[in-house]
């Protein structure tokens, strides 16, 4: 489902520090460079493919945005599949020897051959003209002569692709993260079964860390400051597994915390229900309240195209009851669908479509 986990959010570029990877080589501490290498890695989300084209990296000395900027050498220009840079895969962009000193700046500069495939149809990704002299990231990095910096670019494509109104278009506005394997680390683990498209995330204050498992259930989650953290593993809802959470993970700077494999439960009596506000390009919330073991949890639906929601893995409802979905917009009445049923592995469908009235 195309927008299972897109939730109409304008996206922006949100950057902290950069990913480096500092190695001491006593041969090359003479010199006066430092090696500089940068990659492309990926947070996907829910396409089948999404293609961008990469032609160009430069690098800027200053926090001026639009003076100072030097070109990369031998970059390997050309057009990515973000969605096959998964479960801790990369792509080497580019591999200089870079003067040592201060890096406050890299720019990833894109054509314009830019797309994303769905239901087996690929369509154009829009950029908008901002965007079109490249997508700036701060870095604020010390380069010293002889190590190795390699600066890692996390391509979050959930946030990245949105919709351009209610045309179909999808317009292409990066959101890239960035950060520091010298002042964070790295988790690293595996989800079993495999096959399906599982989310795994630590919150770093009000900032969340994601990535997505692999085919294989592969992952990785890049630039984790030391602490100790709460990972939590969402898997696809529609699937029928349920999530886990794996408590007291310590994440120290510069290295990476292996994880045992992580193995999910299968759901037992649970069902889905589905609707449909009839408002055309109305921005709502749908949500329903679940008691698990006497304690109620406001559950929020997952959105898809054409004003459709869906409830996953609700637990079955038994005789006599029932539960009450509430569905609201700002500006608008809210309405409650009440008596709403649901059997074990069912889903169930309101029968009509909801429409909002104005307040």
């Amino acid at each position: 489902m195309l927008n299972k986990f897109l939730l109409n959010v304008l996206a922006i570029i949100s950057v902290t520090t950069a990913l480096v990877g500092c190695s001491d080589n006593d041969d090359t501490k003479l010199s006066q460079n430092a090696r500089l290498t940068v990659r492309l890695t990926d947070a996907p989300g829910d396409y089948e493919a999404v293609n961008i084209d990469v032609q160009g990296v430069m690098v800027n000395a200053s926090d001026d945005p639009e003076s100072g900027w030097e070109e990369m050498q031998d970059v390997n220009t050309g057009i990515y599949d973000l969605l096959e840079l998964t479960g801790g895969l990369n792509v080497l962009l580019a591999d200089n020897q870079w003067p040592a000193g201060e890096l406050k700046q890299i720019r990833l500069v894109l054509g314009e051959n830019n797309t994303v495939v769905v239901d087996g149809n690929e369509m154009p990704l829009e950029t908008p003209s901002a965007m079109q002299s490249g997508l700036k990231v701060k870095v604020n990095e010390t380069l010293e002569a002889g190590y190795t910096y390699d600066i890692i670019l996390d391509f979050d494509v959930d946030a990245s692709i949105v919709e351009a109104g209610n045309s179909g278009n999808k317009n292409l506005k990066p959101v890239i993260r960035a950060s520091s394997v010298a002042t964070s680390g790295i988790i690293s683990g595996s989800v079993e079964p495999s096959g399906f498209q599982t989310k795994v995330s630590v919150m770093v204050g009000e900032e969340e860390v994601s990535a997505y498992t692999d085919e294989t259930g592969n992952f990785m989650l890049y630039g984790v400051p030391a602490g100790t953290y709460d990972v939590l593993v969402t898997p696809d809802p529609e699937v029928r597994y349920g999530s886990a959470t794996i408590e007291g993970v310590t994440v120290v700077n510069g290295e990476t915390t292996q994880l045992d494999p992580v193995v999910l439960v299968m759901l037992e009596n649970v069902g889905d229900v589905t609707g449909t506000v009839s408002n055309e390009g109305l921005s709502f919330s749908a949500t329903t309240v679940v008691t698990v073991e006497g304690v109620e949890n406001s559950v929020e639906a997952v959105y898809g195209a054409e004003g459709q929601f869906t409830f996953y893995n609700l637990p079955a409802t038994g005789e006599g009851e029932s539960y009450t979905i509430t569905v609201a917009a700002e500006g608008y009445q809210s309405v409650e669908v009440t008596g709403v049923t649901v059997a074990d592995n069912e889903l169930t469908t309101l029968e009509a479509p909801i429409e909002l009235m104005v307040e």
